[in-house]
Protein backbone atom coordinates (compact mmCIF):
# COMPACT_ATOMS: atom_id res chain seq x y z
CA UNK A 1 0.00 0.00 0.00
CA UNK A 2 2.80 2.40 0.89
CA UNK A 3 4.51 1.61 -2.42
CA UNK A 4 1.38 2.59 -4.36
CA UNK A 5 1.20 5.89 -2.49
CA UNK A 6 4.85 6.59 -3.34
CA UNK A 7 4.20 5.87 -7.02
CA UNK A 8 1.18 8.20 -7.02
CA UNK A 9 3.16 10.93 -5.28
CA UNK A 10 5.94 10.65 -7.90
CA UNK A 11 3.38 10.90 -10.72
CA UNK A 12 1.87 14.02 -9.18
CA UNK A 13 5.31 15.60 -8.82
CA UNK A 14 6.16 14.86 -12.45
CA UNK A 15 2.85 16.31 -13.61
CA UNK A 16 3.45 19.47 -11.61
CA UNK A 17 6.92 19.82 -13.07
CA UNK A 18 5.63 19.35 -16.60
CA UNK A 19 2.80 21.82 -16.07
CA UNK A 20 5.20 24.36 -14.59
CA UNK A 21 7.61 23.99 -17.48
CA UNK A 22 4.88 24.36 -20.11
CA UNK A 23 3.30 27.30 -18.28
CA UNK A 24 6.62 29.07 -17.90
CA UNK A 25 7.48 28.54 -21.53
CA UNK A 26 4.13 29.91 -22.70
CA UNK A 27 4.35 32.91 -20.40
CA UNK A 28 7.86 33.71 -21.61
CA UNK A 29 6.76 33.53 -25.27
CA UNK A 30 3.58 35.57 -24.78
CA UNK A 31 5.22 39.04 -24.67
CA UNK A 32 7.06 38.43 -27.96
CA UNK A 33 3.86 37.70 -29.93
CA UNK A 34 2.37 40.84 -31.41
CA UNK A 35 -1.32 41.40 -32.02
CA UNK A 36 -0.58 41.60 -35.74
CA UNK A 37 0.75 38.05 -35.68
CA UNK A 38 -2.38 36.83 -33.93
CA UNK A 39 -4.67 38.61 -36.41
CA UNK A 40 -2.69 37.23 -39.35
CA UNK A 41 -2.91 33.72 -37.91
CA UNK A 42 -6.67 34.00 -37.41
CA UNK A 43 -7.18 35.28 -40.96
CA UNK A 44 -5.01 32.56 -42.49
CA UNK A 45 -6.81 29.88 -40.47
CA UNK A 46 -10.20 31.17 -41.66
CA UNK A 47 -9.07 31.29 -45.29
CA UNK A 48 -7.62 27.79 -45.02
CA UNK A 49 -10.84 26.44 -43.54
CA UNK A 50 -12.94 28.04 -46.30
CA UNK A 51 -10.69 26.71 -49.05
CA UNK A 52 -10.74 23.24 -47.53
CA UNK A 53 -14.52 23.29 -47.29
CA UNK A 54 -14.96 24.54 -50.87
CA UNK A 55 -12.58 21.93 -52.27
CA UNK A 56 -14.40 19.14 -50.44
CA UNK A 57 -17.79 20.36 -51.73
CA UNK A 58 -16.48 20.65 -55.29
CA UNK A 59 -14.95 17.17 -55.13
CA UNK A 60 -18.23 15.76 -53.84
CA UNK A 61 -20.13 17.35 -56.75
CA UNK A 62 -17.53 16.09 -59.21
CA UNK A 63 -17.72 12.53 -57.89
CA UNK A 64 -21.54 12.59 -58.03
CA UNK A 65 -21.48 13.75 -61.68
CA UNK A 66 -18.97 11.07 -62.63
CA UNK A 67 -21.09 8.38 -60.95
CA UNK A 68 -24.21 9.55 -62.82
CA UNK A 69 -22.48 9.31 -66.21
CA UNK A 70 -21.04 5.81 -65.65
CA UNK A 71 -23.49 3.03 -64.85
CA UNK A 72 -22.49 0.55 -62.20
CA UNK A 73 -21.02 -2.64 -63.72
CA UNK A 74 -20.89 -6.04 -62.07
Amino acid sequence: MQEQLNVMANLLNETGTKAGTVGGTLLSILPTISSGDIIRTVILAAVGAMVSFLVSVLLKILVQRIKKKQPFRR
